[in-house]
């Protein structure tokens, strides 16, 4: 029966994040932003950038610490879900909370142990934003108005993904290889404003269904879209900010700034649907890598 068991968990999971973790999506994501990031950091010093031993480091902790968010909302969210996602795995008994919450423990003590290659610092910041997860979990569980307002749930939320970038540059600079300088917090603004720009442009339609999670209920499809392409253009703006020294050629990744102004403008004149998540999905991708090949090109 143990045998039976200790086969069927790891199936029951691996079907799990080939459903709700994509790795084409959530695990691109994650290697396209710590790529981009350190990229950007490291060529900010002026020095030629190489992904190196600790960059994969880097990119496998931030790949597995997305993992556990999403194991995590999705317990987070099993009540919503039971009424507006009845086929998520959860709900339907195709997992368990338990097996998630062990999957959930294992991942931290992988996290630990890579890290501990790293540096302390490196596993300090790394179960930080872990830790600021499960404290919001807890948060939401007693606070209706974080639970349910949804930008109120916004800005308590992201900062996990802030931790998450604190993490990648934090552990650069704990090696030496970077300065903690300003130009930390226009990258961490910059990485922000570009999620946060497919975030909105997610949950901006003009329909809005009963019940729904979205910002376009809140803001009016107008507002929420507004909203959608000012991120867009604070991404630009924390580009020209960092790399305008470096001339014309340092701000080709400005030029994903297209899909956005092409997806406000196909948003606005349909008014029906949603904001085309191609065009969004294509800017955070598309600038992501852009950085990552302005680095490796222009020392």
């Amino acid at each position: 029966m143990s045998t039976v068991l200790v086969l069927h968990v790891p199936a029951r999971l691996a079907r799990f994040v080939l459903r709700m973790f994509r790795p084409h999506l959530h695990a691109a994501y994650g290697l396209l932003w710590v790529l981009a990031l350190e990229a950007s950091a490291v060529s900010l010093t002026g020095a030629a950038w190489r992904p190196t031993g600790a960059t994969w480091v880097r990119v496998a902790s931030v790949v597995l610490a997305l993992l556990f968010l999403r194991m995590l909302d999705e317990q987070k969210d099993l009540e919503y879900d039971r009424v507006h996602h009845p086929d998520r795995p959860l709900v339907t008994g195709e997992i368990t909370a338990a097996e998630l919450r062990g999957s959930m423990a294992v991942l931290t003590a992988v996290l630990t142990g890579l890290n501990a290659a790293l540096s302390p610092a490196a596993v300090l910041l790394i179960l930080s934003a872990l830790g600021y997860a499960l404290l919001l979990a807890a948060l939401e569980r007693l606070s209706a108005a974080v639970r349910d307002r949804q930008l109120l749930n916004l800005t308590v939320t992201y900062p996990v993904q802030v931790l998450l970038g604190i993490y990648v540059y934090g552990t650069l600079a704990a090696a030496g290889t970077v300065p903690a300088d300003w130009r930390a917090g226009v990258l961490l603004a910059l990485c922000a404003c570009v999620f946060l720009h497919y975030e909105f442009a997610r949950k901006t339609v003009w329909e809005t269904p009963p019940g729904a999670r979205l910002y376009s209920a809140l803001l009016g499809p107008r507002r929420s879209a507004a909203v959608t392409a000012a991120l867009a253009v604070g991404a630009v703006g924390c580009q020209i900010a960092l790399f305008l020294p470096d001339g014309p050629a340092g701000l080709l990744p400005c030029l994903t700034a297209a899909l956005p102004a092409w997806g406000l403008r196909r948003f606005l004149r349909a008014r029906r649907g949603g904001w085309p998540l191609p065009a969004a999905a294509g800017f955070v991708a598309g600038t992501h890598l852009a950085l990552t090949v302005r680095a490796a090109v222009l020392p």
